[in-house]
């Protein structure tokens, strides 16, 4: 495949268009949606409705369903431009990543009319019920058990680590249903109601911020039948779907990028006074960043017609998650040495600084740890 490096015109004219509504939409110092400060959530709830209004949120979403059918570059752009932004669609990214494209792909007609106008326009959020206290890493050991009774079905059980579960409406949960010797058969996926008797939310505190993490527990918690997504007992197969979009659903190379480009302007005279090998070490963290964001383009200008292979975003996940952390070391370096405190009033970039600092230190384990995801790739590359 031959990679063009230019960027068509439509392209560079859309990052320009969400360049401006971040500008007129974002204060100052916004450093995301996941802060003490509920300005900051509400900031996002705005600036999402904002962008379904002009079916941007959605953009690369087919027109029958709220997008603009746009091309995978448009896609790649809007992601960019909103990681380096600090993510000012808020707690919207499950919804629009993978959700709204699984139940577009194993949805009902039923299901995709409910769910994703509602996505599509920013007025819901998602969370995501997969992890539990006895799996994490090995998804299928998973408990949490479905019930059938008259009209649909009851779950029990818990899930852990749960991003966004305090704030969102819907759940996409799995549950055990079947008791199959092979433990990735009998399980089924629900889209659950989450403002309903038997859901209790406990938050987890961490450094991510509060919003962010969650245990969820199901006491008898009501799904009807028409809430089953894709097959009972086939939920596995969907799974399988869901990973492939999530772990190419972040650029995280943009935010790094930016703040890297930034540091020098962010230093002034205090940029030539830093140690050498320590710009060096800037230097190449900033190819490594490029390299990673080509890594990104190759997986999806060659998956366009499907989901890509499960090894090959795995190994992207890997590059990109492992290049977070190593900017966010060099970064905190910079700052120490340049003697910037984030208490200062003007210490803004010091402020960015140290909450992708916080947010890198999860990096390698969200979405799959490291050793799982280099457990994939390598199934992949060793397939006869």
């Amino acid at each position: 495949m031959t990679l063009d490096y230019g960027e068509p015109s439509n392209v560079t004219a859309l990052r320009a268009e969400l360049q401006d509504l971040v500008s007129q939409h974002i204060p100052a110092g916004f450093l995301g949606a996941f802060t003490r400060d509920p300005a900051d959530l509400a900031v996002t709830e705005r600036f999402s409705r904002e962008l379904g209004a002009r079916r941007l949120l959605t953009l690369a979403w087919p027109t029958e369903h709220g997008g603009r059918s746009a091309d995978v570059l448009s896609q790649t752009a809007m992601r960019e431009e909103m990681w380096a932004a600090h993510e000012p669609r808020g707690a919207q990214y499950m919804g629009l990543n993978w959700v709204g494209p699984v139940i577009m792909r194993h949805g009902t007609a039923q299901q995709r009319a409910e769910h994703l106008p509602r996505i599509a326009s920013g007025e819901v959020i998602w969370c995501q019920g997969f992890s539990e206290p006895g799996a994490g890493s090995d998804l299928p050991a998973l408990r949490t058990r479905a019930t059938r009774v008259e009209g649909g079905w009851r779950i029990s059980g818990q899930k852990v680590w749960t991003s966004y579960a305090s704030m969102a409406q819907w759940c996409f949960l799995l549950a055990r249903t079947g008791n199959a010797a092979d433990r990735k058969q009998g399980i089924t996926v629900f889209l659950l109601d989450m403002d309903q008797p038997g859901v209790e939310v406990r938050p987890i505190s961490a450094m991510l911020g509060p919003h962010h993490l969650n245990e969820v527990y199901f006491d008898e918690a009501w799904v009807p039948e028409d809430a089953v997504l894709g097959d009972v007992d086939g939920g596995w197969g969907v799974v399988m779907d869901v990973l492939s979009f999530e772990r190419i659903g972040i650029a995280r190379y943009a935010r790094c990028e930016s703040l890297l480009r930034a540091a020098p302007d962010a230093l002034g005279a205090a940029w030539e006074k830093l140690p050498a090998s320590l710009r060096e070490r800037w230097a190449a963290v900033m190819v490594r960043t490029r390299q990673v964001r080509l890594l990104a383009y190759r997986l999806l200008l060659t998956a366009q017609a499907d989901a890509p292979p499960i090894g090959d975003t795995a190994l992207y996940r890997v590059a990109v998650t492992s290049l977070d952390q190593e900017v966010a070391e060099v970064l905190m370096e910079i700052v120490e040495n340049a003697g910037l405190g984030t208490s200062d009033p003007d210490a803004a970039f010091a402020r960015e600084v140290e909450d992708h600092w916080r947010y890198a230190q999860a990096s390698t384990v969200a979405s799959g740890t490291l050793e799982i995801n280099k457990n994939a790739a390598a199934r992949q590359l060793v397939r006869p």
